[in-house]
């Protein structure tokens, strides 16, 4: 099985050298401003760093942070840093001799095999009153909901093109991943929406200005349950 994840990820880590939009690294920033508040250090843990956009934010937060990639071609990518270490690794064989104040898992559980699983392990690497923060894609987002009714998709959650291209095994919708979340035995703090998205990535890279952006960002907090990407954050149950 692992042996089939390590194919899986090394097909998916082309996508991060040559389809990524500036644009899924503009959302990937707005990720991080709205998950910001709830880090906790001074130890984090980021799982699928991937070529590292949301690490060189979270440098700046943690004394101490460590990501875990199954790609080394794009851990190799990631400038060093004193207070970083990388760790080569599928995240079912890492095994970290410390426990995490926070843990960040963002949009990995869209491409993993066995979601629940994989929360189960990793929820054992939280310090006492440690957070775990998770992302996914959202099914229900607008544009989603949009591409049903011109017959683009035949349900919000099913792969598109670009869903396959970066190795996502399932949409989630905001049922599925509340389901997932406390199927694995964590205590959901709060849920939300990231990023209302009317159109696809490509389409608001090249038509829209950095206050159209900005205004979309912020009425996805406003809509959360049709924003492009799902938050939640998390503790073990008590």
């Amino acid at each position: 099985m692992l042996i089939d994840e390590k194919k899986h990820v090394e097909q998916v880590s082309g996508w991060y050298l040559e389809e990524q939009l500036d644009f899924d690294k503009r959302l990937i920033r707005g990720r991080y401003e709205t998950l910001k508040k709830y880090l906790i250090g001074p130890n984090g843990l980021e799982l699928g760093s991937a070529d590292g956009q949301m690490t060189r934010f979270l440098l700046a937060d943690f004394e101490k942070l460590t990501i875990v990639d199954g790609a080394p071609e794009l851990l190799e990518m990631i400038p060093e840093a004193q207070n970083l270490t990388k760790v080569h690794s599928l995240f079912e064989e890492f095994k970290p001799n410390e426990k995490f104040n926070t843990i960040i898992m963002e949009h990995i559980l869209e491409h993993v095999e066995f979601p629940v699983s994989l929360l189960k392990l990793v929820k054992n690497w939280l310090a006492p009153n440690g957070r775990m923060l998770l992302g996914v894609p959202n099914g229900h987002s607008i544009h989603r909901l949009v591409a049903v009714k011109m017959g683009l998709l035949e349900n919000p959650c099913q792969l598109n093109n670009r869903d396959i291209s970066q190795g996502h095994r399932r949409v989630y919708t905001p049922e599925t991943f509340r389901k997932d979340i406390t199927e694995a035995g964590l205590q959901i703090e709060t849920m939300g929406g990231v990023f209302f998205k009317p159109l696809s990535n490509k389409q608001i890279q090249d038509n829209w200005t950095e206050e159209m952006i900005q205004g979309f960002y912020a009425l996805g907090k406003e809509f959360p349950w049709n924003a492009a990407d799902l938050y939640a954050v998390c503790r073990i149950e008590q």
